[in-house]
C-alpha cells in the first residue's frame, strides 16, 4: 500500500498532539496517510503499552488513517543505530510516503529532538539502493526516499517555518487527543498528575493552535520546521 504521508512519532500521541489536524485537512483533499509510533511508550507515567496500544489503535480509527504501525524502538533509551534505522527504512519503503512527518527539531522532551534526527536520516538512506531491506516474505525492497521531511512542533514554542490551516478539523484533532484518555484530562482518574494531564494543558493546545492560525487569519493552525529549504511552484498556493 503505497501513501501519500507517513507521520511518524516516537511516542504514540505524538502526532495526534502535533499533526492530526494537517492529517485531516489533507484526508478531505483526497491524500492517504498512515501512522507510525517509533516505541510503546513504556516509560511514560500514567498508563501501560497496552493500554496505549488500544489508545492508539481508537484514535487511528478515528482520524481515518490507512494503517498504524508500532516498532518495537526502546521509549527513552533508544540510540540511532543502525538496528533502529533500518526498522525505519523498512517501513518506509513498504509505504512509499511522498511526505513524512515527524518529531521536532527541538523540544522539552529529549526523545523528540533525537527521533527527528534518525527518521530525518533514516529517510535519506531509505533512497540508497545499496542499503539492502527485505520484507516479511523474505523479498528485497525497492530503494524510496520522500519528497520532503516536515517536523512538527511540539511542546517548546518555536517559531514555525510554515503553518497549516486546520480550523475545520480542530474539533476532531482534540477528539483523537483525548482517545489516550491514560495521558490526558480525565475528571475521574486516579493516576499520577504529569505536565499534561491537567484540564490546563488543553486550554493550551487550544491557546496554540489559535496563535499559529493568527499569522493566516485562520482560527486554528499547526506549525511546521523545515531542514531543508523548500520549492514552491505556484507563489499562489501562499497565503
Amino acid at each position: 500500500m503505497k501513501l501519500d504521508i507517513l507521520a511518524v512519532g516516537i511516542h504514540p500521541d505524538d502526532v495526534e498532539l502535533s499533526a492530526s489536524g494537517t492529517l485531516l485537512r489533507h484526508a478531505a483533499l483526497g491524500k492517504t496517510f498512515g501512522l507510525l509510533d517509533l516505541s510503546r511508550g513504556e516509560l511514560g507515567t500514567r498508563g501501560t503499552p497496552e493500554i496505549r496500544a488500544e489508545e492508539a489503535a481508537t484514535s487511528a480509527k478515528l482520524l481515518g488513517a490507512q494503517v498504524r504501525e508500532t516498532l518495537d524502538i526502546p521509549d527513552g533509551l533508544f540510540v540511532d543505530s543502525p538496528e533502529h534505522r533500518l526498522k525505519i527504512i523498512r517501513v518506509l519503503r513498504k509505504y512509499q510516503p511522498d511526505i513524512v512527518l515527524c518529531n521536532a527539531l527541538t523540544d522539552r522532551h529529549p526523545d523528540h529532538g533525537r527521533a527527528a534526527k534518525m527518521v530525518a536520516e533514516a529517510c535519506f538512506y531509505a533512497g540508497l539502493p545499496r542499503i539492502e531491506t527485505f520484507d516479511n516474505e523474505g523479498n528485497k525492497q525497492e530503494k524510496w526516499r520522500p519528497k520532503a521531511v516536515y517536523h512538527y512542533i511540539q511542546d517548546e514554542q518555536l517559531t514555525p517555518d510554515f503553518v497549516v490551516d486546520i480550523s475545520p478539523w480542530f474539533a476532531r484533532k482534540m477528539e483523537a487527543i483525548l482517545s489516550f484518555r491514560s495521558q490526558f484530562y480525565d475528571p475521574n482518574g486516579t493516576e499520577p498528575n504529569t505536565p499534561i494531564s491537567g484540564k490546563d494543558f488543553l486550554a493550551f493546545m487550544e491557546a496554540k493552535g489559535r496563535v499559529f492560525g493568527r499569522s493566516i487569519q485562520a482560527e486554528y493552525a499547526e506549525g511546521f520546521n523545515v531542514a531543508r529549504t523548500p520549492g514552491v511552484g505556484n507563489l499562489f498556493d501562499l497565503w
